[in-house]
């Protein structure tokens, strides 16, 4: 009887240890999904994101209310110039290697010949890339002020503001060029091909419109 007893207590015993062992790995699951995504909301480089937004705002803000800062229009131009020069060579240079893990530049080989470099690091091999908010604001920051640009180009052509129209274009110039930088080093990271890829063109991005999609 004593035999029996016991084996009865085992059989009673285990399911209920099966069950609170099955309960703790539903738990630790949940505790993980909650910090991935608390990971992913997190910014890790504030200052670089700062940066990234704050020259290219200055600029439109600056664009503006010109009239109130000054009245001399080589002023504003001079200023305006600044400011996107300074968050063109941030841009290409320092955001986009920190918040996504992209840089993109221009070299001469041995032959003479210049060659325009796209490269893409690998998500498993960057560490010290930013997380998917970073991520955002840098393609918001990337996409939205050029087309903020654009409109100011029809409001200046069709108020035939000629020398304004002057500055538009080359703030439009600056900005799109880093734009498309980074959609080539994008693509090169989606397609899985080498940082060379002289064969690439524009016509690439219009075949490929999740790309510029897949960000937002």
């Amino acid at each position: 009887m004593l035999q029996a007893d016991s084996l009865r207590l085992c059989f009673v015993v285990a399911p209920q240890t099966m069950a609170d062992d099955t309960e703790d790995v539903q738990l630790d699951f949940a505790a993980d999904e909650q910090e991935s995504a608390r990971r992913s909301a997190v910014i890790r480089h504030p200052l670089v994101s700062f940066f990234h937004l704050f020259f290219r705002v200055v600029a439109i803000v600056a664009y503006l209310l010109c009239d109130w800062i000054s009245e001399s229009f080589s002023s504003c131009f001079v200023l305006i110039l600044t400011l996107l020069s300074f968050d063109f060579w941030s841009v290409k240079n320092v955001t986009g290697r920190l918040l996504v893990g992209l840089r993109w530049w221009n070299q001469i080989d041995e032959d003479g010949k210049s060659l325009w470099v796209f490269e893409a690091k690998k998500a498993s091999l960057g560490k010290d890339i930013g997380t998917e908010a970073e991520a955002r604001i840098f393609w918001l920051g990337l996409i939205i002020c050029p087309l903020i640009w654009t409109l100011f180009f029809f409001i200046s052509l069709f108020s035939l503001k000629i020398k304004w129209l002057s500055l538009v274009v080359a703030s439009i110039s600056l900005q799109v060029a880093n734009l498309y930088g980074y959609l080539r080093c994008k693509a090169v990271g989606e397609d899985g091909q080498p940082a060379d890829i002289r064969s690439f063109s524009g016509q690439h991005l219009l075949q490929r419109p999740d790309i510029i999609f897949g960000i937002l």
